[in-house]
């Protein structure tokens, strides 16, 4: 069943409030206030916000102009719907009546030079050139082909391959996954494919070693981890030549010039075996660190915790925040070891109705619901949004108050650090662990944006105006309940 919420955003995004049609689509998207993740549905409000904002600005033109404006990534209008647009799972939306503007909004997206042209540019290289996608391929070829003045599909190919190149190139979110994409698109010619095939029917090694020369990745990979023996317990494997080593480093090289992270940890390995001849810590580290970058777990694992275990000489704000996001992400590929070492930096507080902040919160988000009733002014507001993040990750009374609420938020965790007005309080590291604390820090940032930390006031107005707030949540809400 909608909530409240929602129904109320719905009937004004129905009456061409722009607004509230983005703030719909974004619901669509992230499943706020409850809502099934519908992208499909997203791409529909979008392209009704967009043209809503398209037919208003034509309003304000003079007589003598006569072009309707299009996508302007300089107008603060056109550049909210862009952004929610390139968030858009697009594969998701070929069956939507939206698709064709979904499909025009993205090659003027990937065409642009906005930031988040990346991630149109990426979604358009997946759709159209992954070997696993075929199907989609072939409906999107007939789709195109019902479309008058559009692009054949070999020619948009063309430029996909153009975009996969630069994302591969460059430094970007979608870098490694577009090397990991060029990697499988590697011509895989005939001959080629036979060698490949004889050494994984026949363990043929004269065909691994002429595919490796032939330039396949995953030959060179192959080759190199059986030269080295990595994968071997024997003492054999630990005693290892320094001949065999060095060719082993030689094929790894390649193979890691080509994106393969196994390759790079492989690497890393064999730079810290003493018999190696090129033994060197820091290039071994280096070795691991890239691999690391490139999403291997384990690399991932060891950067954290080689990151944890110096930390008394590493210079950063807030102490473990680099090894615990290199470990986190080591622990969402399912590492084993990774869980018990987070918990020795992260605090989990995954159960909000066990925090002392529980009942308050739940009159604050009631506050917050129906806010306008109330007519709650903005101080409160805010007040009530630090209230429920307290009751989220268990705060105590002066991180309530004096926390940023702009500034707590980390991909994996929240940094709890109000040294600037209290110094002997140390910062703390608490895990995002769930779904609704992720929805709970958003929802506040939203409300904090463009908020100047003057404007709540010194800790002495803060507490006074917590007493008046919590005051009459109780008053207010606690009646409520009990009628209820």
């Amino acid at each position: 069943m909608a909530s409240r919420e929602f129904l109320k955003i719905l009937q004004s995004a129905r009456i061409g409030d722009v607004s509230a049609q983005q703030s719909l689509a974004s619901a669509y998207l992230t499943g706020a206030f409850k809502t099934p993740i519908q992208p499909a549905n997203a791409l529909i409000w979008l392209e009704k916000s967009y043209l809503s904002i398209q037919n208003q600005l034509a309003n304000q033109l003079s007589p003598d102009d006569t072009q309707p404006p299009e996508f302007d990534s300089t107008s603060p209008e056109f550049l909210r719907v862009l952004q929610q647009i390139s968030a858009v799972p697009l594969v998701k939306t070929l069956d939507s009546p939206a698709f064709s503007f979904g499909w025009k909004s993205f090659w003027a997206l990937a065409e642009s030079h906005i930031p988040e042209s990346h991630a149109a540019q990426w979604q358009l290289a997946e759709l159209l050139l992954h070997p696993d996608k075929k199907d989609l391929q072939a409906e999107i070829a007939n789709w195109l082909s019902k479309q008058e003045g559009d692009k054949d599909l070999a020619s948009l190919i063309k430029i996909a391959k153009q975009f996969l190149s630069k994302l591969a190139e460059s430094e970007n979110a979608f870098t490694n996954f577009a090397k990991e994409l060029s990697i499988k698109l590697q011509p895989k010619d005939e001959a080629l494919t036979s060698l490949w095939n004889s050494w994984l029917i026949d363990q043929n090694e004269d065909a691994l070693l002429q595919a490796a020369e032939l330039g396949l990745t995953v030959a060179r990979l192959t080759l190199g981890l059986r030269l080295a023996q990595l994968h071997e317990s024997s003492s054999k494997s630990i005693g290892k030549s320094n001949a065999s080593l060095k060719k082993a480093a030689y094929w790894l090289e390649l193979a890691a010039k080509d994106g393969d992270r196994a390759a790079w940890f492989a690497l890393g390995e064999i730079y810290r075996r003493p018999q190696f001849s090129g033994y060197n810590a820091a290039e071994s580290d280096r070795c691991f660190d890239r691999a690391a970058d490139l999403g291997h777990a384990e690399a991932q694992l060891r950067r954290g915790a080689n990151l944890w275990r110096k930390r008394e000489k590493i210079e950063e704000k807030v102490r473990g925040l680099q090894a615990s996001y290199w470990i986190w992400q080591a622990h969402q590929q399912g590492v084993p070891e990774a869980k018990e070492l987070l918990g020795k930096i992260l605090e989990n507080v995954s159960n909000p109705k066990q925090n002392d902040w529980h009942e308050l919160a739940t009159f604050a988000e009631e506050a917050l619901n129906h806010h306008a009733e109330h007519k709650l002014d903005e101080e409160w507001i805010l007040l009530c949004h630090r209230i429920i993040i307290a009751n989220q990750f268990n705060f105590s009374k002066a991180e309530l108050l004096l926390c940023d609420v702009g500034q707590l938020q980390h991909e994996h965790c929240v940094v709890v650090d109000i040294r600037h007005e209290l110094p002997k309080i140390l910062p703390r590291l608490i895990q995002i662990d769930s779904t609704q604390q992720r929805r709970t820090l958003l929802a506040a940032g939203k409300a904090f944006v463009g908020i100047e930390t003057e404007q709540e006031g010194n800790l002495r107005q803060r507490r006074y105006r917590f007493d008046r707030v919590t005051e009459w949540l109780k008053a207010t809400f606690s009646q409520d309940q009990a009628l209820a």
